[in-house]
């Protein structure tokens, strides 16, 4: 699989660039090759499976991990082997690694206090990234395990920006939050981009996450970099199944170009229709359809693509509905607004379609 690159859709300079950059442990190469750029101001996170390599590559760009081989640079200067603690960068850890034994003030103050800033000065600015992060000021001589799992996740940030790093690296920093919180903080994490402009490197399993908050995602598989894009672009446009299939669910439909150029797929009684420019190259591939982009048809000519089904269960998911259709041995979702209306014929039977124009085809 080849490594993929796409430019944001920006003037900024790059700020890190990674050239061939590869890591080997033993005979495995957890990152294997992988060539990006990172501009000036941009939120990049990068996601995969467990044991894709972004937890490697992240440790590499933090000075944590040197590369086995090619370059990692920052504003143009190298940074393979250069520490940590001598990088414009600073790495906010999954377990936060506040000082249990400190006040929210003191853990904030710790990065100003190694500075040789005078007191007074740490606590102005102490407190003013307080008032940044949301924090009430009150909470400058409060222990910090008093804190609850949100507020301690807020003086780990205040405390980072502390540092006034150029590139700040997250490591799952949301990962052991509830869903509520972790909705909040993904808003103020854009937030506190935006305002700074700081450059942010974030990684996570979290594809929700990757998609509100970031400017660029990367996806990584073994050790590889395999399309980077807006979340737009990747979602929408996703270079091949892996990277359709790990980016939310899909209908999948295997297809083969026959004798006379039509394109068939065992479900269906009609050749598959494929919107103009879309056509692969060879003579087999799969088309993919967003359960947002299927619905529901009264008859043959409400859309493209038409197959017959059971409704056979339906979730309620908020704003939507989410509805699972079975014909022969696969299970079709579609998903609708609250309050469509849907009604099955006897026995359940409904028929379900797609228009080309809202299919993803991609190489088998």
């Amino acid at each position: 699989m080849t490594d993929v690159t796409t430019a944001p859709k920006t003037t900024a300079k790059p700020i890190l660039q990674l050239v061939g950059v590869k890591k080997v442990f033993g005979d495995f190469a957890a990152v294997d090759g992988i060539n990006l750029d990172i501009r000036e101001g941009e939120f990049v996170t990068i996601v995969g499976p467990s044991g894709s390599g972004k937890t490697t590559l992240l440790r590499m760009l933090a000075g944590l991990e040197a590369p086995t081989s090619g370059n990692i640079s920052l504003h143009g200067e190298l940074m393979n082997n250069v520490p940590p603690n001598k990088r414009p960068t600073c790495l906010v850890f999954q377990s936060l690694a506040l000082f249990p034994h400190k006040t929210v003030g003191d853990n904030i103050e710790f990065p100003l206090k190694v500075k040789k800033i005078d007191p007074a000065a740490r606590k102005a600015r102490a407190l003013e990234l307080l008032r940044m992060v949301r924090l009430p000021e009150s909470y400058y001589g409060k222990n910090v395990m008093q804190c609850s799992g949100g507020e301690r996740q807020r003086v780990a940030l205040a405390r980072a920006f502390a540092y006034d790093p150029e590139v700040l690296f997250f490591d799952e920093p949301l990962s052991a939050l509830d869903y509520k919180l972790k909705k909040l903080l993904e808003k103020e994490f854009k937030d506190l981009h935006r305002q700074t402009g700081k450059t942010f490197v974030y990684i996570t399993h979290s594809l929700e996450e990757a998609m509100v908050m970031s400017d660029r995602i990367g996806v990584m598989r073994a050790g590889k970099v395999v399309q980077i894009g807006t979340p737009e672009e990747i979602y929408g446009r996703p270079v091949d199944r892996f990277v359709a299939e790990f980016f939310g669910e899909v209908n999948s439909f295997a297809i083969t170009r026959d004798g006379f150029g039509k394109w068939n797929a065992p479900e269906l009684a009609s050749p598959v229709t494929i919107a103009p420019g879309r056509e692969p190259a060879e003579g087999k591939a799969t088309v993919i359809i967003r359960p947002e982009n299927m619905r529901f048809a009264s008859h043959e000519g409400d859309a493209e693509n038409i197959l017959s089904g059971i409704l056979f269960n339906e979730y309620a998911l908020g704003s939507r509905v989410q509805y699972q259709v079975r014909a022969g041995k696969k299970t079709y979702l579609l998903e609708l607004p609250r309050g469509a209306a849907v009604s099955p014929g006897p026995n359940g039977e409904v028929m379900i379609g797609w228009d080309a124009a809202d299919a993803i085809v991609v190489e088998a």
